[in-house]
């Protein structure tokens, strides 16, 4: 078994509980809610198929949605980052050669490129799940600042995480 395949089942399995057991407990003011399970999305390989990356993007969100009480949200949303995320990755340009088992982090890609890419990821993916949570108009303007708040919070979590668990970098 590769060690590529082996790291994406341990992140897959330790995101969840992590989620649900300990950053679903964290909600600032009401406003704030980190969702650290993105993560799992957003390392997944460069050459993995787009259908295993939207079967497992939907598995992710739907084992939070689970123990969650979220009936689907965090599913739709994570299928929805699955989703784009080819799309984000070919915008934000790869400025040198992929490896087989190549996975975009800070230590394969630098900084700013994972930055950018994770940034706007993270931003759709909350964007869609507070959006499916008001499923109303009228709260837009309180789903943009709850998807702002959130996206930075989320953001220094997956960054800190990157360095604290991540590989050293080749350079």
């Amino acid at each position: 078994m590769s060690r590529t395949l082996v790291s994406n089942i341990l992140r897959f399995i330790l995101l969840i509980p992590l989620q649900v057991l300990v950053l679903d407990n964290i909600n600032l003011g009401g406003f704030v809610n980190p969702y650290l399970y993105v993560l799992f999305i957003l390392l997944l390989p460069f050459e993995i198929p787009g259908w295993a990356m939207l079967f497992l993007s939907f598995f992710m969100g739907l084992g939070v949605d689970m123990f969650s009480g979220t009936p689907g949200m965090h599913a739709a949303a994570s299928t929805l980052m699955a989703f784009v995320r080819p799309l984000v990755i070919r915008s934000v340009g790869i400025s040198r050669d992929i490896d087989p088992g190549m996975e975009p982090s800070i230590a394969s890609m630098g900084f700013s490129w994972f930055f950018m890419y994770a940034l706007i990821l993270v931003f759709i993916h909350h964007f869609a799940l507070f959006t499916i949570e008001v499923f109303r108009f009228s709260g837009l303007f309180s789903v943009f600042l709850r998807t702002l708040y959130s996206t930075l919070l989320t953001m220094a979590l997956i960054i800190i995480m990157q360095y604290l668990f991540g590989k050293p970098s080749r350079k």
